[in-house]
């Protein structure tokens, strides 16, 4: 079984339970860091050609109108194929209770039949949401498992969870 890790994630200011932090590494990625200090897999990162602001109110304003507007964002690079692959894990941040639309973009151009998707979403108190559903939405076809949500703040520590969610869904 071949995994892909693909992953939308924001460094730049960021919120932490309450207050502001400037971080030069997004807490997807750090979450994505620790599965793969679990699992080999390849990675695909899921940039955006015109990236959301630095700043985080900004960006959370920018985010939710590309929400209201279905916005797919154009991405800087595309994988040629996802054939090879039996597995996606994909993570991204909890933006506006779902996916970022970003993520939404890269789902939609392959198809997903008989593939295995395990949604990752790093949130500061929100959860899943309904990224869950959203997913299977992009994704038809696609196996979607239920996914494990990390608070962002917390990322550098979630490497048991991300372990035991893996074992679970039998990826290691």
């Amino acid at each position: 079984m071949k995994t892909l890790i693909a992953f939308f994630s924001r460094a730049d200011e960021n919120y932490f339970g309450g207050s502001m932090r400037y971080i030069k590494v997004g807490n997807t990625e750090v979450a994505v860091g620790k599965i793969r200090e679990l699992i080999e897999a390849d990675v695909f990162k899921i940039e955006m050609k015109k990236p959301y602001s630095p700043v985080y109110m900004t960006c959370i304003d920018e985010a939710k109108k590309d929400l209201q507007a279905k916005a797919r964002p154009e991405l800087v690079s595309y994988p040629d194929s996802l054939d090879g692959y039996d597995t996606v894990i994909l993570a991204y941040p909890n933006y506006w209770g779902t996916i970022p639309m970003a993520v939404a973009t890269f789902l939609e151009r392959y198809d997903f039949s008989g593939k295995t998707i395990l949604p990752l979403c790093t949130n500061e108190g929100s959860g899943m949401g309904g990224s869950e559903r959203t997913v299977k939405q992009c994704a038809p076809g696609a196996d979607v498992k239920r996914g494990l949500a990390v608070t962002g703040s917390d990322a550098a520590n979630c490497k048991s969870a991300v372990e035991r969610w893996l074992k679970s869904n039998r990826v290691m």
